[in-house]
């Protein structure tokens, strides 16, 4: 498989139905992350159809970047070329049976939004300009909160004792993911600016080292506690057999429409320091 990197949103989306085609083809779980990513782009794009981004052009123009991250790894995973530690978890964990749909898409978000978001925004607002994305930043991660509240309920329907974790790991609940959320778009926020205010040469030595830490978080997500072992190896036993079968499930999952006018209080929610 070779995607040619996207120009418009469009492109994204056909890229990732390219992704998603292949894991199907192949009952691969690759395909769970492009199935919630492409909803996410869809969501992005009807946003600016309806003027709710600051700034239309440059909200797609930082999505095109930032979904080019995602299809070039993928790209560069598949060939067997090296991709980055964060991404390179998240492919290889594609191959273990025992590791649960909801584990998979929490490791595409977490190489997704704590790295490549990060350095797009850095890329797509350079230097001070980064500060005048505050918003649509939020608004990307608005889209994500709300599309994982309606992942998280069909989730359950593909593994109905996916409600043991709330018990053994501790309160997969709506609250917890949108916590969960919070704390991975200030923290990916935070890196976008330091990676803004860089000259390039320290850039990628800063990249390097961000790459790192988010694959050493891919690494914890991959293998979590004894009690969350359990949990997840039972809540394995109810999941569909076929990957083909759950990237099904989450590809026709209907989406809502959702408003992206920011909430009162998203300011000091996304506090700099």
């Amino acid at each position: 498989m070779n995607i040619a990197p996207a120009n418009t949103l469009d492109e994204v989306i056909a890229g990732l139905d390219d992704v998603i085609a292949y894991a199907r083809l192949h009952d691969s779980r690759l395909g769970f992350f492009p199935c919630l990513y492409k909803k996410v782009t869809i969501a992005v794009k009807e946003g600016i159809e309806r003027g709710e981004f600051d700034d239309g052009p440059r909200m797609e123009h930082l999505d095109v970047v930032f979904a080019n991250r995602y299809l070039a790894a993928a790209n560069d995973w598949l060939a067997g070329r090296g991709c980055s530690k964060s991404w390179a978890v998240a492919f290889d964990a594609a191959q273990h049976k025992q590791m649960i749909a909801l584990q998979h898409l929490l490791l595409g978000m977490n190489a997704h939004i704590n790295l490549d978001l990060s350095i797009a925004a850095a890329q797509t607002a350079p230097g001070q300009h980064i500060y005048d994305l505050k918003g649509d930043f939020y608004r990307i991660n608005l889209v994500l909160s709300v599309l994982i509240d309606q992942v998280q309920e069909e989730l359950g329907r593909v593994s109905p004792l996916i409600s043991i974790l709330d018990v053994v790991a501790g309160k997969v609940d709506e609250q917890v993911a949108r916590q969960g959320i919070r704390m991975t778009r200030n923290l990916a926020w935070r890196h976008a600016i330091k990676l803004a205010l860089q000259p390039e040469k320290a850039q990628t030595k800063e990249i390097v080292a961000l790459d790192k830490r988010v694959a050493s978080v891919a690494k914890k997500i991959a293998r979590p506690g004894i009690a969350a072992r359990t949990a997840i190896r039972i809540a394995s036993l109810t999941e569909p057999g076929s990957p083909s079968e759950v990237i099904y499930k989450l590809d026709t999952l209907p989406m809502h429409r959702m408003s992206l006018t920011l909430p009162q209080g998203w300011e000091q929610d996304m506090a700099d320091d």
